[in-house]
């Protein structure tokens, strides 16, 4: 009995003597920070931002919410203008804001434009006869035209639109033939007409969203920002 305690002994103090050399390193650690540190490969170039660095990718990647959204809002338009229209594109276009945007405040503004291009069709020889075309023209979903009743050479012809540019009366000479009316010329007359313009209050929100989907339909026109008093 005494030999086994012996050897037991003998063999507790050679392995305390093996743990305070480092032999059995090894196979056992200490647990304390310093000693696993010094174990890891690299240990200096760990940086402990790595998880800010990774929060921040995942908040950058969120997408945007109602309430993120609501905190940046489109800039309100004190007021816009849109224009000029013929009388009939005036009541076109009244009609179309009045149905999409009932709570857009507008105003309308008369206004005189000066041009020296003129598409017409020529003199019908009579009244009838340019009236009976004038219904033709309407049938074709053509509105902004009047018959000429003046005492020159194109009493009884057709105006199809007054333009300040050669090469806008042209373009309107190839769109009018490519809704089935053709014949029409340019002609150089200088005339001043009577034109319409709208004045938008306060645009922004639901009613700017609104404004811009009506004025597609009416590609012609400028808008620009309402010209000072």
């Amino acid at each position: 009995m005494l030999k086994i305690i012996f050897w037991l002994l003998i063999l507790a103090n050679a392995t305390l003597f093996a743990m305070q050399k480092g032999y059995l390193g090894a196979l056992y650690s200490d647990g304390r920070e310093p000693t696993r540190i010094s174990k890891q490969l690299q240990a200096d170039k760990i940086k402990m931002t790595v998880a800010e660095a990774a929060s921040a990718a995942v908040a950058s990647t969120e997408p945007l919410t109602p309430a993120t959204a609501a905190a940046d809002p489109a800039p309100v338009v004190a007021c816009t203008e849109i224009g000029n229209f013929a009388a009939a594109e005036a009541r076109r276009f009244s009609s179309k804001l009045a149905e999409r945007a009932p709570n857009v405040k507008f105003v309308r503004r008369e206004t005189q434009e000066v041009a020296s291009h003129m598409v017409y069709l020529p003199s019908l020889g009579s009244k009838e006869a340019a009236d009976k075309k004038a219904d033709e023209i309407r049938r074709l979903g053509i509105s902004d035209f009047f018959v000429i009743q003046d005492s020159s050479a194109l009493r009884y012809g057709i105006s199809l639109g007054i333009f300040k540019t050669d090469e806008a009366a042209q373009k309107q000479v190839a769109s009018l033939a490519k809704r089935g009316l053709g014949g029409a010329k340019v002609g150089t007359r200088t005339a001043s007409s009577s034109k319409v313009a709208f004045q938008l209050r306060d645009l922004g929100g639901d009613a700017k969203i609104a404004f811009d989907k009506i004025r597609l339909d009416f590609p012609g026109q400028e808008v620009r920002s309402c010209p000072g008093p």
